[in-house]
């Protein structure tokens, strides 16, 4: 059932793009059965966020079958109170959307190659261009568990700082944003740089790193204003490949 009369115009919108998100997501085999999250600030209401339902396949995620909760993880719609939550999500993201006013969204994964490049001692390294689009603006949090309790929130958003990607040790990856396109491209990107890691060491042969002044420029390259517009074009394209869903993702 469709809850577009009970929301706001532009929650609804907002709806529609987390639906979206969730299904770009699935396209690139993000997705860890039902057992990851992401997360967006509600555009009008800037104490409430809006998550999975519990239970839902990414790849048939639909703005109503998202779930809108406040920081304390209440339920704020009568009619999507029979929604259950996945306490670990609103763990993770009530600790981020309330430390980080600017921060709009949230996405966490357990792909195969992060959590294998979470279990490394070094971390991610700057073997690839990829990666280096995170020299030292990448943060790390120690594994506790499965984060079920909420006094986790204030050492998970310690770590954090404010930067925009984390690697969570033994665990997944953590990107945030402005705005879902700029979530998008952190994920992206750090998934990437993961992926390429954990084939050059699979290979065998000694690593080749660039030099030291290459990694900052690199770095600053990426943190430019310019490559904003970029990111932009980039989450364009992803829904480009999902553009036939569109109707059956907005209901």
């Amino acid at each position: 059932m469709s809850i577009k009369n009970c929301v706001s115009a532009a929650e609804w919108q907002a709806r529609c793009e987390l639906a979206a998100l969730y299904r770009v997501i699935a396209y690139y085999k993000m997705t860890d059965l039902i057992d990851t999250h992401i997360s967006l600030r509600v555009p009008d209401r800037q104490d409430h966020f809006l998550i999975n339902q519990y239970g839902i396949a990414f790849e048939k995620m639909t703005a109503s079958t998202l779930v809108k909760i406040d920081h304390d993880g209440h339920i704020v719609l009568p009619e999507e109170h029979n929604k259950p939550v996945n306490q670990a999500g609103f763990v993770i993201h009530s600790a981020i959307h309330h430390a980080r006013p600017e921060i709009d969204c949230v996405i966490h994964t357990h792909t195969a190659d992060g959590i294998a490049v979470s279990a490394q001692q070094q971390g991610l390294l700057p073997i690839s261009q990829h990666a280096l689009k995170f020299y030292q603006k990448l943060a790390y949090h120690g594994y506790e568990g499965v984060a079920l309790s909420t006094d986790e929130r204030e050492r998970l958003v310690a770590d954090l700082g404010q930067y925009r990607a984390m690697i969570l040790r033994n665990h997944g990856l953590l990107a945030v944003g402005e705005s879902i396109a700029r979530a998008f491209h952190e994920i992206y990107f750090l998934e990437r740089a993961c992926q390429a890691q954990v084939k050059a060491l699979s290979g065998g042969a000694a690593l080749h790193y660039p030099p030291e002044e290459i990694c900052q420029k690199t770095a600053q390259q990426f943190a430019s204003p310019l490559i904003e517009p970029i990111l932009q074009r980039a989450w364009q394209a992803a829904l480009s490949l999902i553009a036939e869903q569109q109707e059956a993702y907005c209901q």
